[in-house]
């Protein structure tokens, strides 16, 4: 993986405008460099590394045009690989946002890990981002862009998750078959989270 080039940068920047209010993200930006540009550009190159690791070892869904938004997932991968591949992130991680990004990550991801057990099955895939620069929200494209993978997750029989800290998310997830499972105030961003599982076919009402 080439992560000193971006893959799409016009993405990159469509998900920094779609999760501007998303704590997590506001936190890495925060704690990566003072500098406002410099800052900014970071998360760009947070959000670009995220999708080439999505090509590379989930799946990647683009809006039409390559341009508004991407849903990003994460599949099941064993121990060696997983473990290979948290080291990578985390290396760029640090060497692209800062020793101040590194930890803030680590403590964020290694919080909500340990309360997703027991109420994520372990085989789940994992939506980790989804976004939409905000002149294209409203229009059904985040739909468009879950559509594929809920599609091949349902042909395969095996659930799927995603953990959202804006509550106005919590009713779009929930149409396509989503149930909150679990809400929990995380520390280091110090704001609350919602786990939200979908079993194969979505949640039956």
């Amino acid at each position: 993986m080439k992560d000193d080039t971006y893959m799409n940068r016009r993405i990159a920047m469509a998900l920094y405008q779609a999760l501007d209010k998303a704590p997590f993200y506001i936190t890495l930006e925060k704690e990566s460099f003072p500098d406002a540009a410099q800052a900014r550009e970071a998360m760009f190159r947070y959000y670009d590394y995220a999708l080439q690791e999505a090509r590379e070892h989930g799946r990647l869904t683009l809006t039409q045009d390559r341009a508004s938004g991407a849903a990003i997932w994460s599949r099941p991968l064993d121990k060696a690989a997983a473990t290979a591949l948290a080291h990578r992130k985390k290396a760029f991680i640090r060497d692209h946002m800062g020793r101040g990004s590194l930890a803030a990550y680590t403590a964020i991801v290694d919080f909500m890990a340990d309360r997703s057990k027991g109420v994520v099955p372990d085989h789940s895939w994992y939506l980790s981002i989804l976004g939409l620069a905000p002149e294209c929200q409203g229009k059904g494209l985040g739909n468009t862009l879950l559509a594929p993978v809920l599609t091949e997750t349902d042909a395969l029989s095996v659930p799927v998750y995603a953990e959202s800290f804006i509550p106005k998310n919590f009713t779009f997830y929930m149409r396509l078959g989503f149930e909150q499972v679990l809400s929990v105030e995380e520390p280091v961003t110090g704001s609350a989270y919602t786990i939200l599982v979908r079993p194969p076919g979505g949640k039956k009402t």
